[in-house]
């Protein structure tokens, strides 16, 4: 069957007996993707085609210390180009839809790319015109996001001159993009604040939709200390409704008001546009996944890995990274007619600053959630599960450098297994 390929800028008829891989998205998933089936796959056999409408990657979890200038943004900017392994054709163009029913993706420059598998990386994406007044006269002014490098940057540049007042780190609605960034973000205020010499003149509230800081109680209890412990307000169960800009008020639905000075928020998180224009998405353009296989629920032939999908595990990076490493092998258990393994069991395992230079780590999956113990090594450590340390705050830091140059390339991470190890954690 003839397929379509990329070759020299131009889109042209591939070879009769080759098969094609589509990768939508060259994200961290979809780079990931294209580095483990790069070394799985027989050349003569399959081509693997990756498609992103952008030129840049970001190093996302970076945005969290653009605004208290940890980070500059050469940190956390590289080429897409730089990582999509040698062999492997890349389109950088905007995608129109996908057309599950005919195999084909349309662009919007009007060619077509035929599949034979489809690999859907398309991430998620904030929304903040989902709540009446979030993108106001103030967006940008009083009402910052930090879940896109544009938003950083503008709140690092308000933080630069900001005097105090009253701040609310707010979460509109979950899920969203890395569960915990909210939290650390309002640890990280703290501790900025703190050595600007101004905390006393910051009035900091965590504003949730949830009944507690966390999904997960004992997580929670852990969290909801700290929060204490800095002096940090926590207003729960807060499901907003609107934004008045003019009195720098968020409302909920059942008339509850909190005023702010500075309102750092995270919008609605939807998955993006094209899922919803080719009709495979959810209420929230999410693509329905088996949780397990991670193999598309309505299409046998397309698989869903990171914040495209709606399995019930947290949209971050370390998920994707241990879905990667399952889907890779499921793939190629497709491509051979054998049974699918359904061993993604949710895993996810993230670093939670603290502030003042110190970390939490929690690990957990759909069953297990996060508990004390130690990790990699049951009883070694070095690294401590709920438990505040600098060595986990290094751990954090050190993160950029394994994102560059292993996770993103496909190479193995030792000691770090993509099905969570119940060896050194206290289930008790």
């Amino acid at each position: 069957m003839y397929i379509t390929i990329y070759k020299r800028g131009y889109l042209v008829p591939g070879e009769l007996l080759m098969k094609n891989i589509v990768i939508m998205g060259a994200g961290t998933a979809g780079t990931m993707m294209a580095n483990h089936l790069k070394h799985q796959l027989n050349k003569k056999d399959w081509a693997i085609t990756i498609i992103d409408e952008k030129e840049e990657h970001h190093y996302q979890p970076g945005y969290l210390f653009l605004p208290f200038d940890i980070y500059a943004p050469e940190d956390i900017i590289k080429s897409i180009k730089e990582f999509i392994p040698q062999g492997v054709n890349l389109i950088t163009g905007k995608i129109d839809r996908i057309v599950p029913q005919e195999n084909h993706v349309c662009m919007a420059n009007g060619s077509k790319i035929h599949y034979d598998i489809m690999i859907i990386a398309t991430g998620a994406k904030i929304a903040p015109e989902e709540v009446d007044g979030m993108k106001g006269s103030e967006w940008q002014k009083s009402v910052f996001d930090f879940y896109t490098f544009e938003g950083a940057l503008a709140l690092r540049n308000k933080l630069r001159e900001w005097e105090g007042g009253k701040m609310l780190v707010h979460i509109t609605e979950m899920p969203i993009k890395c569960p915990v960034a909210p939290l650390e973000f309002a640890f990280l205020a703290d501790s900025f604040f703190k050595h600007k010499g101004i905390r006393d003149k910051v009035e900091l509230t965590f504003v949730t939709p949830l009944s507690g800081a966390f999904t997960k109680p004992k997580a929670t209890d852990a969290l909801e200390h700290l929060l204490s412990e800095k002096g940090i307000h926590i207003e729960s169960d807060f499901a907003v409704e609107r934004i008045d800009n003019e009195n720098r008020t968020i409302i909920d639905y059942g008339g509850r008001e909190l005023s702010f000075d500075l309102l750092v928020t995270v919008p609605t998180n939807k998955g993006d546009e094209v899922i919803a224009k080719s009709g495979m998405g959810d209420d929230l353009n999410f693509v329905p996944t088996d949780k397990g296989t991670l193999q598309s629920k309505a299409y046998e032939n397309i698989f869903v890995i990171g914040d495209a999908s709606n399995v019930p595990a947290s949209k971050a990076g370390s998920v994707a990274h241990f879905e990667a490493e399952i889907l890779t092998d499921n793939i190629l258990h497709y491509i051979n007619d054998e049974p699918l393994k359904e061993t993604f069991d949710g895993h996810a395992n993230c670093f939670v600053e603290t502030g003042d230079g110190k970390a939490l780590l929690i690990d957990f999956n759909y069953t297990h959630e996060p508990v004390e113990g130690t990790f990699p090594f049951p009883g070694v450590g070095p690294l401590r599960l709920l438990k505040e340390s600098r060595m986990n705050h290094m751990g954090k830091l050190a993160f950029r450098w394994i994102y560059w140059n292993m996770l993103l390339k496909g190479v193995h991470i030792p000691f770090v297994s993509a099905e969570m190890q119940e060896a050194g954690k206290d289930f008790n």
